[in-house]
This record gives C-alpha cells, structure tokens and sequence, in this order.
C-alpha cells in the first residue's frame, strides 16, 4: 500500500510512546516499516536508542527481525549493530537456521569489518544448510558468503564447501522472482535501439543478477524499480535501499560497471528520443 502520510502519522504516533512497547513491538515496527521501503529516519533512530540498552530482553528472532530491518532500509547505526552483535554471539543456540541467515545478510548488508562475527554464524548453521534452510535462507547466506570472500579473502568461510547449494538456492530464488517490467523491457529497447547489444536478465557466474549485461566486458544496465528504494515519509524522497546497496557493492567488488536507471527519472522523461539522449549520457 503507498500510503506515504499514513506511514508519517503512525511514525510520529510511535516515537512518542516507544517506552511503552515491548521488543516484539519495536522490532515489529522497524519490520513493518522496512517490508513496506518506507523510510523514517527520526523512527528509526529512536527505535535504536530505546532497543539498544533492552537488547537482552529480545528474543533471537527479535534480533534478527530488528537487524534485517535496519540493514534493509539502510539505516546509519554502527553503534546499534554493535551491541546487536554483542547480544547475537553470546545466543547464538538460540537461533534457528533462518534466523542465522537473516543475521549475517544483515551485517553484510552494512558492510560489517569485523570476520568474527559471520564465522560464528556460519558455524552455529553449518550443519543445518541442506536441512532445515529455505532457498531464502540459502540466498541470504550466499551474500554474506560472498561478501565474506570479497572482504578477507586469505581466511576460510565455515560454509565455504557449501558454495554451489549456496548459489544454486541463490539462483532459484532469481528466477523464481524474474518477473520484468514495463520499464525493464522499455530501458533494455531502448539499448537495443542505440545499439548497446546486451544478455536481458543476466546471471553471473557468482548467482548475481543484471537487467541488462554485456558479460565479457562486465558492464551492465539496472531498472532500478521502486523496490530498488525506500521512500522517506518526511521529505518524499526516495533514496536506495541497503539492500540495493549491498548488490551494487558486491558487484563493483566482483569488477563489473553497473548504471543504474532510477525509475523516476525514466518516467520524467517524454518518448524515445529523450529516453536515448538520457542513455547517451550514461555509456559516454
């Protein structure tokens, strides 16, 4: 539902009586807010100072809840992953398959420096991967295998002889949401009227996708949809996800070139003419 002005009541509601919520309730709030790509960046930094000194009276899935949601919207909070971090390693049994997985593609998803943390929860699902993990759970654990590998590549992943079921779910669940729109079909006519010869829908190698891609010379188009987002409430302006930013990082790590095409400006613009000026621009 876009329903920016409700998000923007209920975000003001809340702010002013988060002592009163239990911490089902904040993370169901930072939950909801991230499943829906709103941002509300005042919520969310409110959220974070009340949860941070009651962390300890979340449950595991609370705390992977509460990290998903921060990392998915892209929410600046190095000091409230800290102290997630420090509450997830010393639980780390209470924690199921998927929760593990959300976990570490939750501090992937913000760039976490620290390896320590991802080998512990490698290590609490290792011998849960083909049993009891979903293909989502699978993928979220690929990313983080990656992101891993990218970081510190001279140290072993736990999961590391895991990779291909890891990519494989990764793929699956690419295809299995591989549904392209108007505006992809629109950006990829658009190349191919200009000549820009591409692979529509690319995989790569590592179970990454591109809209559109030359592979050998690892240079690629995004339709950067508004999922590709989060609104904030406040202001009406829609900013990349951290998720969004999570796999543009990882595949300017793994050496491609990738433009992305928000979709608010593809709409701004008025017939083919203007949209291959617009792409003139970005192959220059």
């Amino acid at each position: 539902v876009d329903a920016p002005r409700l998000f923007d009541a209920i975000a003001g509601v809340a702010r002013q009586r988060l002592s009163e919520f239990s911490p089902e309730d904040l993370a169901n709030t930072a939950l909801a807010f991230a499943t829906a790509g709103v941002g509300a960046p005042r919520l969310f930094d409110a959220i974070a100072c009340t949860a941070q000194s009651r962390l300890g009276d979340f449950d595991a899935h609370e705390l992977s809840n509460t990290a998903w949601a921060f990392a998915t919207v892209g929410v600046d909070a190095p000091g409230f992953f800290d102290a997630i971090a420090d509450a997830a390693l010393s639980r780390l049994g209470e924690f199921d398959a998927n929760g593990v997985a959300s976990m570490a593609w939750a501090f992937a998803c913000v760039d976490w420096k620290e390896p320590r943390l991802f080998v512990a929860l490698a290590d609490a699902c290792a011998e849960r991967v083909s049993t009891t993990l979903s293909d989502d759970g699978l993928s979220a654990l690929h990313r983080a295998s990656l992101h891993f590998r990218l970081e510190w590549p001279d140290q072993r992943f736990p999961l590391s002889h895991c990779d291909e079921t890891l990519r494989a779910a990764a793929v699956r669940e690419l295809r299995h949401e591989a549904r392209p729109s108007e505006f992809q079909r629109d950006l990829a006519a658009t190349l191919d009227r200009l000549g820009w010869t591409h692979v529509f829908e690319h995989v790569t190698s590592e179970g990454l996708s591109l809209d559109m891609a030359r592979p050998e010379t690892k240079r690629g188009f995004e339709a950067a949809g508004p999922w590709h987002f989060s609104r904030d409430v406040s202001s009406m302006r829609y900013s990349e996800s951290g998720a969004t930013r999570f796999e543009a990082r990882l595949l300017r790590r793994l050496g491609w070139d990738v433009v992305s095409v928000p979709f608010y400006e593809w709409a701004a613009l008025e017939g083919a003419s203007e949209k291959e000026a617009y792409i003139r621009t970005k192959v220059a």
